[in-house]
């Protein structure tokens, strides 16, 4: 009982169910939907709530039905029945099992942004068609690891390789706790494998570098200055269509002071389009901040370079063996199909303890 209840103290849960019941209110309340951002935000808002009320519900249920067939173990003679009732109380304990282990999961996803959705950039590095392709298979691992995992992806930009895949996409990942689990990507990601497009079959190396934000609310405090910003407008890529392609309404933000340049050209409308670059440049720049806070303390602590953009966190090896190694976690698999399929949860988990181990490693260095 009292491990339970420290279960509950560790995720909060009755905080938790009582946001979740005031958000669903406000969701069945009329005219939700006059506002579709603020009520998207509120759903947003929502699912976060019962990504951790639900599998926590969930795993009292299992472990009081569990309980239950022990007693009906219990009361049976040896038998048949009898060990009917165990078997299906050691069926009902692995699953509490997989769902506890769900919840030590989200247990680490504390970060103050890690409820919120994100976006995700990649870029295709030196190489060319090559680089391209790569670029083109991990965006398509992606999209395969948020449909197995119930996430929602858009794709807000993207540039084509001048002959096969991708130069650049940029694409939303919206779900609860998108940015939790997404951050553990962010990265250059290499590809070593025998080049299809290389008429001698020779091995090639290829780089590709994938930035993940987080997804401000639109009431964050980050100020964007005008005059800081140049903005502009061009006609959208794609299939075309009655109105795309026919009209200036892709929209690139450049922000002078820093640099990052941010591109939107999912809508068809040049202001919705501006309105998406703008909540991503917000993103970018709060990273930028927070990553040049992390540089500071990484020169603090005498780190090397982990948090910094461009260092090497995953390899792919197609030849001459398979292996998808993590090098910092050194969790690696060799089935590297099933890994460019979306079986990139293992690699996120090993991720996200190996960050919790060391910002509790971290915390005891302050503290001596």
């Amino acid at each position: 009982m009292k491990d339970w209840q420290r279960c509950e103290a560790i995720f909060d849960v009755e905080r938790r169910r009582a946001q979740l019941q005031q958000l669903e209110a406000a969701a069945a309340a009329t005219g939700f939907w006059d506002d579709a951002a603020a009520a998207r935000r509120v759903i947003d808002q929502a699912n976060a709530q019962r990504a951790f009320v639900k599998p926590h519900d969930a795993l009292a249920r299992l472990i009081e039905d569990a309980g239950v067939m022990m007693e009906m173990a219990g009361a049976e003679p040896e038998g048949h029945a009898r060990d009917l009732a165990l078997s299906e109380t050691a069926a009902l304990l692995d699953e509490a099992d997989e769902v506890a282990g769900k919840l030590r999961l989200q247990s680490l996803l504390s970060g103050p942004m890690d409820a919120c959705n994100a976006f995700l950039t990649l870029h295709a590095g030196a190489g060319g068609t090559e680089s391209c392709d790569w670029a083109d298979m991990l965006f398509r691992m992606y999209r395969h690891y948020c449909e197995d995992h119930g996430f929602e992806l858009e794709v807000l930009d993207s540039q084509p390789g001048e002959e096969a895949g991708l130069k650049s996409v940029t694409f939303n990942v919206r779900g609860a706790y998108a940015y939790g689990y997404m951050k553990a990507e962010r990265g250059v990601h290499r590809l070593v494998r025998i080049s299809p497009f290389d008429a001698n079959k020779r091995r090639h190396t290829s780089f590709c570098a994938l930035d993940v934000v987080a997804e401000l609310a639109d009431d964050a405090d980050i100020e964007v200055n005008d005059e800081d910003l140049r903005v502009d407008t061009y006609r959208s890529g794609g299939a075309g269509g009655q109105h795309i392609n026919k009209t200036d309404s892709a929209v690139r933000l450049t922000h002078l002071p820093t640099g990052i340049v941010v591109s939107c050209q999912s809508e068809r409308s040049q202001h919705k389009n501006r309105s998406k670059a703008m909540s991503m440049l917000k993103a970018k720049l709060y990273e930028y901040e927070q990553d040049k806070k992390r540089r500071d303390l990484e020169r603090f602590y005498g780190e090397k370079g982990e948090i910094a953009w461009g260092s090497q966190i995953r390899s792919y090896v197609l030849q001459p063996y398979t292996l998808a190694k993590d090098h910092r976690t050194g969790e690696e698999t060799s089935n590297i199909q099933a890994v460019l399929d979306g079986a990139i949860q293992p690699f996120i988990e090993a991720y996200l303890r190996h960050a919790a181990r060391g910002a509790h490693a971290q915390k005891g260095e302050v503290a001596t």
